[in-house]
């Protein structure tokens, strides 16, 4: 597991926005390249490794995603303080007094923060609310317009969160920004290391796509590039075991297995593949959790609806946090799901699609 951990660690270090993935996809190519027969890249980004099987005419994908949620420079003030729009799903609470990166288009790092006021100043009325996102700004530490602009600062600047990938009391508790969708990308790679060196019975296609935040957009492409018989989504899932969220909507809790999603709002697991999934689960002994979510998406809403349509279904981990600066992944689900998605892949040859696909 310590090596999963380092692959966690270097991959929710890099930032990466929708649109600005070309780092995040630059690290998962020399990963990739390890442990594949060959690379399959797309015109927007998406990297995938591919491992042949010896005998096979039918395609699984899996799939995760690159780009993290963050935002974007829309505006410089006179005083040097930055505007700026979100890159994903946000929930203005979170937001306030938070570390930001800015990258510049040279690549420099400038470290920001979310400004806010001190209580002292705040009236009654001023507490009641949560600050709209349009009043923010972040302070990189300058004093005007031109002196931002000294530094490299232009609109269209990527800005990702600010946060140390680091355990917690128990090491089997991670915190990072970035899980989401880190821990995909660490996924399609630690499968094709297990498989290294086997023999599979269907042809393997693992990677990530881009601009899944926005709007599951790398995944039309990448679908439509690689035309899979199947497809994982592989994504995080929300985590309903903290004060607050216990018992409402769903029982996934971190710790408890992998989470394979029966339906959300962008796809309904295709009943054939999700029964073919439990059975392995069930003959390998890997506790896994089923949830279902009303809102949000993965890129399986994509992809099962690319082509001729594409049965998916999309499994995760539950994490805490989602769409923070911070977000909290329990190893143990990390590396059951590995071994799922691993199974499943040893389990599938031309005539167990057939029957599933039927």
């Amino acid at each position: 597991m310590n090596n999963s951990v380092k692959l966690l660690k270097s991959l929710t270090d890099v930032d990466g926005i929708a649109g600005h993935e070309m780092a995040v996809k630059s690290l998962m190519h020399e990963y990739l390249t390890q442990v594949s027969d060959e690379i399959i890249e797309d015109n927007l980004g998406g990297v995938f490794g591919k491992k042949t099987a010896t005998t096979s005419n039918k395609t699984l994908m899996v799939a995760g995603h690159l780009d993290e949620i963050g935002f974007m420079v829309t505006k410089i003030d006179k005083d040097g303080f930055l505007k700026f729009t979100p890159i994903g799903g946000w929930w203005n609470q979170v937001m306030l007094s938070q570390k930001v990166t800015v990258t510049t288009d040279d690549g420099r790092k400038i470290r920001g923060i979310i400004g806010s006021k001190p209580p002292h100043v705040l009236s009654p009325e001023e507490r009641k609310k949560n600050v709209d996102m349009k009043e923010m700004f972040i302070d990189i530490g300058v004093k005007s317009k031109k002196e931002a602009q000294q530094f490299g600062i232009e609109l269209g600047n990527m800005i990702t969160p600010y946060s140390e990938f680091e355990a917690l009391a128990n090491n089997k508790y991670l915190t990072a920004k970035a899980f989401d969708n880190r821990y995909g990308c660490a996924l399609a790679v630690d499968v094709l290391q297990n498989l290294k060196n086997e023999t599979i019975d269907i042809n393997l296609v693992s990677g990530a796509n881009v601009q899944e935040e926005v709007g599951l957009r790398g995944a039309k492409v990448a679908a439509n590039k690689i035309k899979p018989d199947l497809a994982i989504a592989v994504d995080v899932a929300v985590a309903y075991d903290t004060p607050g969220m216990s018992g409402q909507v769903s029982d996934t809790a971190i710790g408890n297995g992998p989470v394979v999603i029966l339906m959300d709002g962008s796809n309904i697991g295709h009943v054939g593949f999700m029964k073919h999934i439990k059975a392995v689960a069930k003959k390998h002994n890997i506790t896994i959790q089923l949830d279902t979510t009303a809102g949000g998406g993965t890129d399986a809403g994509s992809i099962h609806v690319a082509n001729e349509g594409t049965p998916t279904v999309a499994i995760g981990v539950a994490l805490r946090y989602m769409h923070s600066n911070v977000s909290v992944l329990h190893t143990d689900d990390y590396k059951n799901s590995v071994a799922l998605v691993t199974e499943i892949i040893k389990s599938l040859n031309d005539d167990v699609v057939d029957q599933i696909i039927w």
